[in-house]
């Protein structure tokens, strides 16, 4: 049974720095691109950012380009996004996913349908 558990969520204030973690069970995702989502109360969810499968390419959401930092280890299955400079419209529900289609063009998927695997989400609060 394929499962993604994400960890790392918690309530920080504006400027402070979070790190999430997602690990897999189940079996290998060391070939397919992975990438993490968040969804705000009433908002739809939306992409975040994404990482190769060798993690030698990342791509990131313009809302945190400069803050936040995909990585991956893939000797351990897992995934990490490194935030920074955290502000309050960073609020949200975040979850990791992998993808079901390459990198296309120099761009990773980034929409939900084209992610097959979801992890069941972490809650980061920022309050200001």
């Amino acid at each position: 049974q394929v499962q993604l558990v994400e960890s790392g969520g918690g309530l920080v204030q504006a400027g402070a720095s979070l790190r999430l973690s997602c690990v897999a069970s189940g079996r290998t995702f060391s070939a397919y691109v992975m990438g993490w989502f968040r969804q705000a109360p009433g908002k739809e969810r939306e992409f975040v950012a994404a990482i190769s499968w060798d993690a030698g390419r990342t791509y990131y959401a313009d809302s945190v380009k400069g803050r936040f930092t995909i990585s991956r280890d893939n000797a351990k299955n897992s995934m990490y996004l490194q935030m920074n400079s955290l502000k309050p419209e960073d609020t949200a529900a975040y979850y990791c996913a992998v993808a079901s289609t390459p990198y296309r063009d120099g761009l990773p998927p980034s929409r939900n349908v084209e992610y097959t695997f979801w992890g069941q989400g972490t809650q980061v609060t920022v309050s200001s």
